[in-house]
C-alpha cells in the first residue's frame, strides 16, 4: 500500500501524548471542534500523522481507551490500519468483509457494540493474540463527498460508561469532516509511491538492459523480477529454435543448472505459444498446472503470473514466470508491470543472445583449435606469424611470446629453412602445398613431422596471410614398438599423444564401477561351454556400449564381472555422472536383454552394481614383456564390496557416500544404510539408485522413498518401533520393496535385544 510521502519543513510537531486543539475543542461546540478537525488535518502532510491525529482528537473526544482507522485497499480487497493508538503502533490489515469493522465497511452503516463478546460480528481471536480485552465498540464509515466508501474509524472502550448513539453520530461527524483531507493524503500517496515505482522501473531497465553477457543477464532479469512484484521466485525461459525447447539457467558458478522442457509444456509453454500473459491466483486449481514440480523440489505455488518476451517485430523469443506474490495474488497491475518490463528487456535479450552465439561460436573455434593435436600456425600478409595454437607451441618446442609478431623466416633457418621456402612458394603461388615425414631440428631436439601449407583468402578472393598446420608424428614412430600391449583404444590415443610420460603411475580421482552377474555359477551349468562364452559375449557387448557412451574405460574382465573406471586416463568434471549414467544404462540395457531372453525361452539374469569415487594409483603394471594399465587402492575395494552387498540389500545398484557428495545432476537416491564393509572400520553411507524403475517395477516410488527415509532417521535414532512402521507403510506401498521388508525384520529383532551404545551402523562381515 502507499508507504509515508516525505514532509515538507515545518517546526518541531506537538508531542502526540500532549493536550491538543482537539482537546481543547472538547469544551467547544461540535462545530467548532469540526472546524478544528479540519484545520489540523490541513496542516499535516502525510497519510500517517493525519490517520494518528485524528484517531487521537476521536479518542479525547469521546473519552475512549484506543482507536483505529481502516482504509480500503480495493486491490486486495483489505483494510488496512497505520497507526493503532495504544501501547503499539503498528501496520494491520484485515479482510473488508471481516469483523466490526469489516461489518461496517460492507454495509455502509455505523454501529454501536454494548457487549463486544456478545456479537456475532466481533472476532475473539484478535484479543487473545494480544491480551487486550475489548469491551465495547462504535465504528463509523468514512465516506467522501461524493459519497465514496474509503474506510471505517473504530473505537474501542469508553473510560466512563457505554457508547452511546450520541457518541456514534460525533464519530461519523468527525470522519465526514476528516474524509477530504484523507482522500486527498491518499491521491498523493498513491501518486508519490506511483512515481517512485516509475522511477525505480526505469532504473532497474537501464541496469539490466546495460548487461550482454546473457547468463549474468537471466540472473539479474528473474532477481529484479522478484524484486519488482514482491514474489517468492522469478524465472526466465528462452527459447532454443534448434531443439523447440524452452530453457533457463539456475544456480550460480558451477552450481548452475540449465534445465529444458518442450516449449508447449506447461503454463510456460502455453504462453509461449498463444503470445499471452496468464495470470492464476491459485496454481493447484489450473488444470494446466503441473503439481509434480512441487512434488519433486518441496516448493508450494500458490499463484502464477507468465507473460511472454517480444521483440519489437512481434516474435515470441521467451517468457518470464513469476510465481507467488506477498500478500495474495498477482494484480492487473502486476501484470501490466511485467509486461513493460519484458518489453524492455526483450532488446537487451536478443544483443545477449547474439552476443553469446558469437561468443560461443569463437570459442567453439577457439576450443576446436586449440584441442587439435596438430600444430595450427598463420602468417599475415607480411610473413608475420600471427596466431599458433598449443600444439604448434609445443611442437616448436617455443612460447607464444618467441614466436607472435615475428617474421617466419627469420624463426626458420639453417636445416629448418626449408620450410620457409615452402612458405615462401605458396605465398607467391597461391596453391596448397604439403611435405610428409620432414624433420624440424630445434637444438638438440628433432620432430617428425607431416606439414600442409595453404593460402588465406578473404571472401573477395584478396591475400590474407598464410596457414600451416604441422602433424608431429614423433610420438608415434617411438610408440609403434609397444602399441601391442596396449588394448583400449582411447588409451592407445593418449599414449600416442602424450609421449611415454605417462606409462609412469600417478594418483588420480575417479569413480569405480563393479558389476556381476547374479548366480552365473547356475546359470554356467545350465548353458554349456559354448552357451556360456556365447552368452557373456553377447553380455559384454551390451555393458561395453553403456561403458563407451560415457567415456568411461574398461579396465579388465574377471570373469564374469566387470571393473570400469571413470576419471582415467581423460578426467572430466563429472565423472561421478558419468559412471552413474552409466551404471542405470547398464540396468535398463539388462531389462531389453532379458526380453530378448524370455523371448527365447531363456531365464533372466540380474546384477548388481557398486560405484565409488576415491584416489586412486593409476598405471602400467606388469612384466617389459606384458603390462595391463589399471587401478589400485582402498577406493577400488569399497566399490567392489558395495557390489557385492547388492545382494544383501536387494538393491541393483549402490554408490557410496564419496559418489554421492559429488554428483551434479539429480537422481532418486535413497540413504540405504550407514556400514563397516569387511576388512575396514570406518563406517561409510551407502545409496540406493532407483532412477531406472518405472511405475510397473516400483510403484508409488516417491511416498515410499519418503517414508523409508523417516524409517532410516528413526533407525540412526534408536527409535526401532517408529522405524518399524515407517519401513512396514513403505512396504505397503511397494510391497516387492525387499529392503523395507529386511529393515521391518531387522527393526523387529533390534527392539527385542534393545542394543546398547547403539550408533546405527551395520558391520558387514562377508565380502
Amino acid at each position: 500500500m502507499p508507504g509515508s510521502a516525505k514532509p515538507r519543513p515545518k517546526a518541531a510537531p506537538r508531542p502526540l501524548d500532549a493536550p491538543s486543539a482537539a482537546a481543547k475543542a472538547h469544551h467547544q461546540s461540535r462545530p467548532e471542534m469540526l472546524l478544528e478537525v479540519s484545520h489540523r488535518l490541513a496542516g499535516l502532510d502525510t497519510l500517517d500523522e493525519m490517520l494518528q491525529a485524528m484517531m487521537e482528537m476521536v479518542c479525547w473526544e469521546l473519552g475512549a481507551e484506543r482507536g483505529s482507522l481502516f482504509l480500503n485497499d480495493p486491490e486486495n480487497g483489505e483494510l488496512y490500519s497505520i497507526v493503532a493508538q495504544g501501547n503499539q503502533r503498528r501496520r494491520i490489515r484485515i479482510l473488508n468483509t471481516s469483523g466490526v469493522a469489516g461489518r461496517v465497511f460492507t454495509t455502509g452503516r455505523g454501529m454501536v457494540v454494548a457487549e463486544a463478546y456478545k456479537n456475532k460480528h466481533f472476532n475473539k481471536e484478535v484479543d487473545r493474540q494480544t491480551g487486550y480485552v475489548t469491551r465495547n465498540i462504535i465504528c463509523a464509515p468514512i465516506r467522501t463527498v461524493k459519497g465514496e466508501l474509503i474506510g471505517v474509524a473504530q473505537v474501542l472502550n469508553k473510560k466512563d460508561g457505554a457508547f452511546s448513539r450520541d457518541d456514534l453520530k460525533l464519530l461519523e461527524a468527525i470522519a465526514m469532516q476528516a474524509a477530504i483531507a484523507l482522500s486527498s493524503a491518499i491521491y498523493m500517496e498513491k501518486m508519490q509511491v506511483s512515481r517512485a515505482k516509475e522511477l525505480e522501473f526505469l532504473n532497474v531497465v537501464a541496469d539490466v538492459t546495460s548487461e550482454i553477457e546473457l547468463g549474468t543477464l537471466l540472473r539479474k532479469v528473474m532477481g529484479e523480477a522478484t524484486k519488482m512484484l514482491c514474489a517468492e521466485r522469478s524465472t526466465l525461459f528462452l527459447n532454443d529454435e534448434k531443439t523447440n525447447e524452452l530453457w533457463s539457467m539456475v544456480g550460480e558458478g558451477i552450481a548452475a543448472t540449465q534445465i529444458r522442457f518442450p516449449n508447449h509444456l506447461g503454463i510456460a509453454g502455453a504462453v509461449f505459444t498463444s503470445g499471452r500473459s496468464v495470470n492464476i491466483p491459485h496454481a493447484y486449481a489450473d488444470l494446466r498446472f503441473n503439481p509434480a514440480f512441487d512434488k519433486k523440489t518441496g516448493f508450494f505455488t500458490r499463484s502464477i503470473l507468465c507473460t511472454p518476451v517480444v521483440t519489437k517485430e512481434g516474435k515470441v523469443i521467451g517468457v518470464t514466470q513469476v510465481l507467488n506474490r506477498h500478500g495474495g495474488p498477482f494484480t492487473a497491475e502486476d501484470e501490466s508491470r511485467l509486461k513493460a518490463f519484458t518489453a524492455q528487456i526483450s532488446i537487451a535479450l536478443e544483443n545477449a543472445k547474439l552476443f553469446s552465439d558469437v561468443q560461443s561460436m569463437r570459442n567453439y573455434n577457439e576450443s576446436m583449435l586449440q584441442s587439435m593435436s596438430n600444430g595450427v600456425i598463420t602468417l599475415d600478409d607480411e610473413g608475420r606469424i600471427k596466431t599458433c595454437n598449443a600444439a604448434g607451441l609445443r611442437i616448436l618446442s617455443a612460447s607464444g611470446q618467441e614466436l607472435l609478431g615475428r617474421p617466419f623466416a627469420e624463426l626458420f633457418t639453417g636445416g629448418n629453412a626449408w620450410l620457409a621456402d615452402k612458405v615462401a612458394a605458396v605465398d607467391a603461388t597461391q596453391a596448397p602445398d604439403i611435405v610428409v615425414d620432414a624433420e624440424l631440428n630445434f637444438g638438440s631436439q628433432s620432430v617428425s613431422v607431416n606439414v600442409t601449407v595453404l593460402p588465406l583468402l578473404s571472401g573477395e578472393q584478396q591475400k590474407l596471410g598464410t596457414m600451416l598446420m604441422v602433424e608431429d608424428i614423433s610420438s608415434e614412430k617411438r610408440m609403434k614398438s609397444t602399441m601391442s600391449r596396449y588394448m583400449d583404444p582411447k588409451l592407445a590415443d593418449q599414449l600416442m599423444a602424450g609421449g611415454e610420460d605417462i606409462l609412469g603411475g600417478k594418483t588420480v580421482e575417479a569413480t569405480v564401477l563393479f558389476s556381476d552377474i547374479r548366480s552365473f555359477t547356475t546359470l554356467t551349468e545350465t548353458l554349456g561351454a559354448q552357451g556360456t562364452v556365447s552368452f557373456l559375449n553377447d553380455y559384454f557387448t551390451l555393458m561395453m556400449d553403456c561403458i563407451q557412451a560415457e567415456a568411461g574405460m574398461l579396465d579388465k574382465f574377471i570373469g564374469d564381472a566387470i571393473m570400469a573406471v571413470f576419471g582415467v586416463p581423460l578426467s572430466h568434471e563429472d565423472d561421478e555422472d558419468r559412471a552413474l549414467r552409466c551404471a542405470i544404462a547398464m540396468i535398463r540395457a539388462l531389462q531389453g536383454f532379458n526380453a530378448q531372453r524370455a523371448a527365447a525361452g531363456s531365464k533372466p539374469i540380474d546384477i548388481g552394481i557398486g560405484l565409488n569415487t576415491a584416489q586412486v594409483v593409476s598405471g602400467n603394471i606388469g612384466s617389459p614383456k606384458r603390462m595391463d594399465y589399471t587401478i589400485i587402492g582402498d577406493g577400488v575395494n569399497l566399490a567392489a564390496r558395495l557390489e557385492s552387498a547388492c545382494k544383501q540389500y536387494s538393491a541393483r545398484i549402490l554408490i557410496s557416500e564419496f559418489t554421492q557428495a559429488r554428483l551434479k545432476g539429480i537422481y532418486r537416491l535413497r540413504d540405504v544404510d550407514d556400514v563397516v564393509v569387511k576388512g575396514k572400520t570406518e563406517p561409510v553411507r551407502i545409496f540406493e539408485v532407483l532412477d531406472y524403475h518405472t511405475d510397473e517395477s516400483f510403484p508409488n516410488l516417491m511416498e515410499a522413498t519418503g517414508h523409508f527415509q523417516e524409517g532410516r532417521k528413526s533407525y540412526r535414532a534408536g527409535n526401532f518401533a517408529k522405524a518399524c512402521r515407517s519401513f512396514a507403510e513403505s512396504l505397503r506401498l511397494n510391497p516387492a520393496d525387499k529392503l523395507s521388508a529386511t529393515y521391518v525384520e531387522r527393526c523387529e529383532t533390534l527392539s527385542t535385544a534393545d542394543p546398547k551404545d547403539w550408533n546405527g551402523v551395520w558391520t558387514m562381515t562377508s565380502k
